[in-house]
């Protein structure tokens, strides 16, 4: 549903950065890392792209983003928004897909507890409060906020989750207000504010801001996460704070104030602090963002297939928490129809099939001489459109996700293919080659 792996941490030395990506050496230093769980796959065991999944996938992405840009606008103005941002309708799954997923959830919770499609997130393990309460939380780049399961939250989402027990922290302070995010199948994630000790492999934030939930969504019955904590800026937080790795570097417990990302089919880690330089070979190309927009927004950014550009000079949201990559519906269609053999697997959901046998060359660029960034053939392909079918279902879709004109999402089906390095103090994004 969201995004997820191994997560680590590391150090580096603050690197140059300009409006053209320039490779940018790096010196590691030590820092910290955390390991995460492996995302889950929206490919069945047989090998047959899960549809009703890929919905699901496309309703959080576009309900999580909408409530991005309504956190934008509470606390920037809606002058903040980029041209053509537009905050869309809520999202919500087909009746006959809900139904679906049910029955599928309701399945599996009656079968062995043996996971075997590896269904998780990119996830790790966090401390909260004092003594230390766990919780396995999704690393987010996409949105600002932490939250987890609170003690009074006695639903049957709740139920099997770890939840936060603020009597039981010496450390725990209640706060005015309130957390609320809506999902697409008419539940919610909402709960009060608290303050505690946040840690994370070691990296403290002393009085970090987030919500303990007493209603948790319907959405996350068949998540194994009990929780996610957002990476990107404070402006687009629903609480209007600092996120957790900001709040620490501020503290002095960061070290280099970047962070990277190595998601893989195992090994996958976050790096705080830094990077780890055994998962990346080569230098980093680091590209500025727009930070106005609060998110990790790439500018200057083109697509190609087989080397050719088919869309140039737009913006990219790197975003961990986002499985697939999403472009415009226009741009997303120019994209396929340079890819011979492809045709529309589903309109309403911007999918499309290619040929499982000749997987395109896709890639992505940033400036005139950054280097072309490719979508393995792994990657792009999300299964068989049925079985034994030759056509594969591709891991780029068309949505309209309101961030503005001409905005692309690019989530794991690129980060997969990099190790991605997130850099306040540069305010860029970075790629560099997979060890």
């Amino acid at each position: 549903m969201f995004n997820k792996a191994t997560l680590l941490y590391a150090v580096t030395l603050a690197v140059s950065a300009a409006a053209i990506p320039t490779p940018t050496p790096v010196t590691p230093a030590p820092g910290a890392a955390i390991p995460l769980r492996r995302r889950g796959a929206l490919t069945t065991p047989e090998g047959v792209f899960d549809f009703d999944k890929a919905v699901a996938a496309n309703v959080a992405t576009v309900n999580k983003h909408r409530q991005n840009l309504m956190n934008l606008k509470a606390n920037k103005g809606i002058e903040a928004f980029p041209i053509g941002a537009a905050i869309k309708e809520l999202a919500a799954l087909p009746v006959d897909v809900a139904e679906r997923l049910k029955s599928s959830i309701k399945k599996r919770q009656e079968e062995s507890l043996t996971d075997e499609e590896d269904d998780t997130e990119w996830a790790g393990s966090i401390s909260v409060g004092t003594p230390d309460q766990k919780f396995l939380i999704d690393f987010d780049t996409g949105s600002s906020d932490l939250w987890f399961p609170n003690a009074e939250c006695s639903s049957s989402t709740c139920s099997p989750k770890s939840k936060y027990d603020a009597d039981s922290s010496s450390t725990s302070d209640s706060k005015s207000g309130s957390f609320s995010i809506q999902y697409g199948d008419g539940s919610t994630v909402s709960g009060p504010v608290f303050t505690d000790t946040v840690t994370v492999a070691g990296i403290t934030a002393k009085t970090q801001t987030f919500s303990a939930v007493t209603t948790l969504s319907s959405s996350f019955a068949d998540d194994p996460i009990d929780g996610i904590l957002g990476m990107a800026y404070p402006s687009i937080s629903n609480l209007n704070v600092d996120p957790f790795f900001v709040n620490a570097n501020k503290a002095g417990s960061t070290g280099a104030n970047q962070f990277g990302f190595y998601l893989a089919s195992s090994g996958s880690e976050l790096y705080l602090g830094g990077t780890q330089s055994d998962k990346y070979s080569g230098d980093i190309e680091f590209n500025k963002i727009d930070t106005s927009t609060g998110f990790w927004q790439t500018t200057g950014a083109s697509v190609l297939v087989g080397g050719k550009s088919v869309g140039d000079s737009f913006d990219a949201i790197i975003d961990s928490g986002t499985t697939l990559a999403y472009g415009p519906p226009d741009a997303v269609k120019a994209l396929y129809d340079a890819i011979p053999g492809s045709s529309v697997y589903d309109q309403d959901q911007g999918l499309y099939s290619l040929p499982c046998d000749s997987p395109p060359e896709v890639s992505f660029k940033w400036g005139s001489s950054g280097k072309e960034w490719a979508i393995s053939s792994h990657n792009i392909n999300l299964g068989t459109t049925s079985s034994g079918s030759s056509d594969c279902v591709g891991a780029i879709g068309g949505q309209d996700l309101g961030l503005g004109d001409g905005v692309w999402l690019l989530g794991d089906a690129f980060m997969k293919n990099v190790y991605t390095v997130f850099d306040f103090d540069q305010d860029a994004v970075g790629f560099a080659e997979l060890a």
